[in-house]
């Protein structure tokens, strides 16, 4: 898996007239790139906050989240890129920012916040690469360009270098999920967390009613029948990474809340 550095980022950004910075609607503040957002304000560049996979939460939170940037003075779009949704609203945002053209607009963000799916939401057409979690197969791998329009190009880019940190979302999107050597922390800690946000996801995602997070390793291992050969136990890493895995797809029901108004 390659992500793009700070020097590469800085040379993409002041080449383009417009930046779309893709985030996941479900938890926005831990999927912003504070670096990204950096560098386009020293660049004077202007950029759009693209809330993606608006199709995972409510409308209410969509519209909350909007607003709290909105109020931050961020140019706001919520899109489902994967289902097409929003996305006359992006291209309206992004011709009130372009007044000459020929033009090109950069789409940056973390490993899997969907910027492919974006480009091929702008497109018309699904051409360009996607896959839904780190390191597998359609993961960008360089810099690509794309023609979106009259006069109006686009340029991909690898997902920028998560921070380092106890963030579980720059964890799990830092690395692809089977080189975690061992996925069961990783897991543990996802799970604590979704949990804390909605105390009944992996009954709604699984069936499973525990909140203990061992437990629901064990009996997510158990109903697909993933045990140890030798030992027979359940196989809590394959329930580890599936966890990770659905979590990136969108299939384990979460979402985060604005913090309240200051």
């Amino acid at each position: 898996m390659e992500l793009i550095g700070t020097k590469k980022l800085k040379e993409l950004i002041d080449r383009v007239d417009v930046v779309l910075e893709v985030v996941d609607i479900r938890n926005p503040l831990s999927t912003q790139s504070k670096l990204l957002e950096s560098l386009v304000r020293r660049s004077g560049r202007d950029l759009i906050l693209v809330l993606n996979k608006c199709d995972l939460v409510p409308l209410w939170v969509s519209k909350a989240w909007s607003q709290y940037f909105q109020r931050r003075g961020y140019k706001t779009v919520y899109v489902s890129a994967t289902r097409h949704y929003g996305s006359k609203y992006l291209r309206r945002r992004i011709n009130e920012l372009i007044t000459l053209r020929p033009a090109t607009l950069l789409v940056a963000g973390f490993p899997k916040v969907g910027k492919s799916s974006i480009i091929n939401m702008l497109k018309g057409k699904n051409s360009a690469p996607t896959s839904p979690y780190p390191g597998s197969h359609g993961y960008t791998k360089t810099s690509q360009l794309y023609r979106i329009g009259q006069d109006l190009y686009l340029i991909d880019t690898p997902g920028i270098v998560p921070p380092k940190g106890d963030d579980i979302e720059m964890i799990i999107r830092s690395r692809p999920v089977e080189s975690f050597e061992d996925p069961v922390p990783i897991s543990v800690k996802l799970i604590k967390y979704i949990l804390s946000h909605n105390p009944k996801a992996f009954k709604q995602a699984y069936g499973i009613a525990s909140s203990d997070p061992i437990e629901i390793l064990k009996e997510l291992a158990l109903k697909r029948g993933w045990r140890y050969k030798l030992t027979k136990e359940p196989n809590l890493e394959e329930a580890a990474r599936t966890i990770i895995r659905d979590y990136h797809r969108g299939k384990i029901p979460f979402y985060t809340l604005p913090p309240e108004p200051v």
